[in-house]
């Protein structure tokens, strides 16, 4: 019998663990194409609920709001933003909610006014948010072109098949276009946001970064969900119906 080769093993173990992290959190945030559940409410589960919007949206509002009206002195707007954080990190820890979401915002939002701080340049506090989607969109983009779709890795693990997806000729070709969408989104947030923070438009960056932020990554989720669940059509049980 003959015994695989170590460098495939360290390639399905790397997949395996990958697959079983993305797949995890894509459950987590309510994204399972198994339960058959509609597409409004995996949308809706997977930014957040209303306290997710808020948590994503009304630290920004409140730097752009203020910063326009009072930009001087800068750590006003900032300390809004990051107190705003906070408050979110604070209620969900009271309420015995899963603080992830809050304490990463909040992490992310100390980081960005700490930098804007020590640079005193009001644009530095998008800087993170610059590079997380640079991050993301070449991640997403060249396990695509690999054949190594990080979508399919986690519907693959989602739906119990793990990489059996990329001997489907039809689920490879889907999987690589769902993730050129997803590359293009962050590369196009990237492509607006960056000529404004090279010019220094903190307000229209600010602006921007709120408009392409829910906005488009809602309506891509729900895409996705769909395809994927096209992919794995779920069969019913006993004549259940299927919830469209």
């Amino acid at each position: 019998m003959s015994t695989p080769e170590p460098g495939a093993e360290r390639e399905q173990s790397a997949s395996d663990i990958l697959g079983a992290a993305l797949g995890g959190a894509a459950r987590r945030a309510g994204l399972d194409p198994a339960q058959g559940s509609s597409t409004q409410k995996v949308v809706w589960s997977a930014i957040g609920g209303w306290r997710g919007i808020l948590e994503s949206v009304l630290p920004s509002v409140a730097f752009v709001i203020i910063f326009t009206i009072r930009p001087e002195p800068l750590i006003l707007a900032l300390g809004v933003s990051v107190g705003l954080a906070a408050v979110f990190t604070i209620v969900r820890l009271l309420q015995k909610s899963p603080p992830s979401a809050a304490i990463g915002g909040l992490v992310a939002a100390a980081a960005a006014a700490g930098l804007a701080l020590w640079t005193g340049r009001p644009q530095d506090n998008f800087v993170p948010g610059l590079i997380t989607n640079a991050a993301y969109g070449t991640v997403i983009l060249v396990s695509a072109l690999i054949g190594w779709s990080l979508i399919g890795i986690a519907a693959g693990f989602l739906m119990g098949e793990g990489t059996a997806w990329r001997r489907d000729r039809r689920k490879r070709r889907t999987f690589f276009w769902l993730g050129i969408a997803w590359s293009a989104l962050f590369f196009a947030r990237l492509a607006v946001q960056l000529p404004l923070y090279l010019t220094e438009q903190t307000a229209a960056l600010g602006t921007l970064k709120l408009i392409m932020g829910l906005p488009l990554f809602a309506p891509l989720i729900a895409v996705t969900w769909l395809v994927v669940r096209a992919l794995y059509p779920r069969v019913p049980e006993n004549d259940e119906p299927v919830e469209a």
